[in-house]
C-alpha cells in the first residue's frame, strides 16, 4: 500500500504529521519538541520569504526588465534596496537613512489617502443612507433585515453610530436621556467587538479543523499510519520528559 504513494507525499505526510504533534506538545508545556517544530516553522517561514522576495523583486521586477527591456530607471530603486542592507555596516549604516526616508515619505503618500478613503469616507458614506424610499406612490419603507441596504438596517446603523459616537463624548456628564443613548452605544461596542471576537475564534477553529484533517487522512495504512505511529512517540518522549523533570527538581 505504502508503495502506491510518491515518495514526496510519503516524505510530506510524516513531516507534516510530526511538525503538528510537536506544535500540540505546547498544549502539555514548553519543551524541546515544540522547541523543533517552532524554530523549523519560523526559519523556513523566513527563507521562503526571502528566496521568494529575492525571485520575484530582484529578477521579475528588477533583472529581467533591465537586462532583456531596457529599462535602466530601474537602477535607482535597486540602489534604494542595496542602500538598506548598508545598515548591517557601522561605517556606512547612514546610506539606510536615506532608503528609509524615502520608503517611509512615498509609503505614507499612497496609504494615508487609501487610508482615509477606506477608513473614514467609505464608513461616512455606509452611514449616511436613506430611512425612506421616495417613489411615485410616496414614501416606503423596506424593513428586510436581510437586506443590507434596506431602511430598517440603515436606521440601526444610525442609532448605533450615534449612540457609540455620544459613549465617547465625555464632556458632558451621561445622566437620564444621556446615560439611556450612551449605555445603548456599549450595546453596540459590545456585539461588535464579540462579533470581531467570534471571526477570530472561528478563523483558528478553521486551522484547528484543517490540522485534524490531516491527522486523520495520514492516519491511514497507505502512508504507513504516521499519525498512530509519531503520537506514540510523541506520548513516549513527554513521559520521559516528564520523569527526567521530576528527578532534577529532586536533586
Amino acid at each position: 500500500m505504502i508503495s502506491e504513494i510518491p515518495m514526496h507525499m510519503l516524505v510530506g505526510a510524516w513531516v507534516a504529521t510530526g511538525l503538528t504533534l510537536f506544535i500540540y506538545t505546547f498544549l502539555y508545556k514548553d519543551n524541546p519538541l515544540f522547541k523543533i517544530g517552532e524554530h523549523l516553522y519560523v526559519g523556513i517561514s523566513v527563507g521562503y520569504s526571502i528566496v521568494i522576495t529575492i525571485y520575484a523583486v530582484g529578477v521579475k521586477l528588477l533583472w529581467i526588465p533591465i537586462a532583456q527591456d531596457g529599462q535602466w530607471q530601474l537602477i535607482i530603486p535597486a540602489l534604494l534596496g542595496l542602500m538598506i542592507s548598508a545598515k548591517l555596516f557601522p561605517k556606512i549604516a547612514w546610506l539606510s537613512r536615506i532608503s528609509f526616508a524615502f520608503v517611509v515619505g512615498f509609503g505614507s503618500g499612497t496609504i494615508i489617502p487609501r487610508l482615509i478613503s477606506s477608513n473614514v469616507l467609505s464608513q461616512l458614506e455606509d452611514t449616511i443612507q436613506p430611512l425612506a424610499t421616495m417613489t411615485i406612490s410616496g414614501l416606503s419603507h423596506t424593513t428586510n433585515f436581510l437586506d443590507h441596504d434596506s431602511d430598517i438596517n440603515n436606521l440601526i446603523t444610525l442609532i448605533g453610530v450615534i449612540s457609540v459616537l455620544f459613549y465617547f463624548f465625555f464632556s458632558v456628564e451621561h445622566r437620564g436621556i444621556g446615560q439611556a443613548i450612551a449605555r445603548t452605544g456599549i450595546v453596540f461596542l459590545m456585539i461588535a467587538f464579540g462579533a470581531a471576537f467570534g471571526y477570530t475564534v472561528m478563523s483558528r477553529m478553521s486551522l484547528l479543523i484543517g490540522r485534524f484533517d490531516d491527522l486523520i487522512l495520514f492516519s491511514g495504512a497507505e502512508y504507513g499510519s504516521p499519525t498512530i505511529v509519531l503520537m506514540l512517540l510523541v506520548v513516549a518522549f513527554l513521559i520521559y520528559f516528564h520523569h527526567r523533570d521530576k528527578e532534577k527538581q529532586k536533586t
